[in-house]
């Protein structure tokens, strides 16, 4: 049923259904409560907490992933390479920790503390807290390690907890969708709020003006049973299925594609809590999932199954202008 509901909303958001055109008397009313929420913190009539080191949203304005996870992964490792001491913190979705905030490591129950987080503390390398107050998260970060700055995965539109950067990512081939606000479009604020924020990264595309071009590139897989690394080019010619639960599944299976690997695309909603049965198929040599997913999947995965690493790569003038922007901060 999810599934069907995600290929449903995707045709109204992103190809111009006409039911989105329905909806919009109630996407007016989301658009009109977006702006006068972040009006009542801008005028102080809501509280805003400030932490005592700087703190980096990365964020989009539409719904689901635009790949802002890899760019966290990134800038930990670059901001380390630099000399700071780096700290991510994030909603944790899909989560079913009893208590909140919660400290994240590699070895962490991702059915408590959800994908991302997981994937951040086991790429990243760096501190993580995950919890729906974020600002109680940095907290427990600041109180249980030695940091200088924190990165927020998502929560642009957390306007309780102040930021000094912003940092928008957006879908370089779906990009905005049809415009509207939800329901009947993708956006949770009018695309007019990137105009305020520090930078823009397009993942993927084609960048535009003001826009700093983004590229997920991988070309090898890792076998989830032996941890065997090979390249992707040797599985062309082989019968290949793929499976995608983010917010863009074709992404992945262009990248497949790129590679000249032909696989046979399952795509799944964005942080889909897969079972056994959601990851076999008949006469497979091999399936192949994204980094995401299979951290999810790790205790039924079989010696058919790869996962995909990515690594973002950005235009090499945007960590410099974040370093000077943050020297000031």
């Amino acid at each position: 049923m999810k599934q069907l509901i995600a290929k449903f909303v995707d045709e109204v958001w992103y190809k111009d259904h006409f039911i989105g055109t329905w909806l919009m008397p109630l996407s007016f009313i989301f658009r009109d409560i977006a702006k006068f929420r972040r009006w009542l913190y801008k005028k102080g009539f809501k509280s805003v907490e400030k932490m005592p080191v700087p703190v980096i949203i990365v964020g989009n304005i539409t719904l689901g992933g635009t790949g802002k996870t890899p760019l966290v992964i990134y800038l930990v490792e670059q901001l380390k390479a630099a000399g700071f001491n780096p700290a991510v913190i994030s909603r944790g979705y899909g989560g079913q920790s009893a208590t909140w905030p919660v400290l994240v490591n590699a070895d962490s129950d991702v059915a408590l503390i959800g994908d991302e987080p997981l994937l951040i503390a086991q790429q990243a390398g760096c501190p993580v807290a995950v919890g729906p107050v974020r600002a109680d998260s940095a907290r427990l970060l600041l109180e249980n390690a030695s940091i200088d700055v924190i990165i927020s995965d998502d929560g642009l539109q957390h306007y309780a907890l102040y930021r000094d950067i912003e940092i928008v990512v957006i879908d370089g081939v779906r990009r905005f969708g049809n415009n509207f606000c939800l329901p009947s479009g993708p956006l949770r604020e009018p695309q007019e709020r990137i105009q305020e924020v520090d930078f823009v990264i397009c993942n993927g595309g084609e960048a535009e003006e003001n826009e700093i071009l983004m590229q997920l590139e991988g070309d090898y897989a890792v076998n989830m049973q032996t941890q065997e690394h090979k390249p992707l080019a040797e599985f062309r010619g082989m019968l290949c299925h793929a499976i995608a639960g983010i917010g863009n599944p074709q992404r992945f299976f262009d990248l497949l594609a790129k590679q000249g690997v032909v696989c046979q695309a399952h795509p799944f909603p964005d942080h889909y809590a897969y079972t056994e049965k959601d990851i076999l198929f008949n006469a497979a040599e091999a399936i192949f999932m994204t980094e995401k997913d299979a951290v999810k999947c790790r205790s039924f995965a079989s010696t058919l199954h790869w996962y995909v690493p990515v690594q973002a790569t950005v235009e090499s003038s945007f960590m410099e202008k974040l370093i000077t922007l943050l020297s000031t901060k």
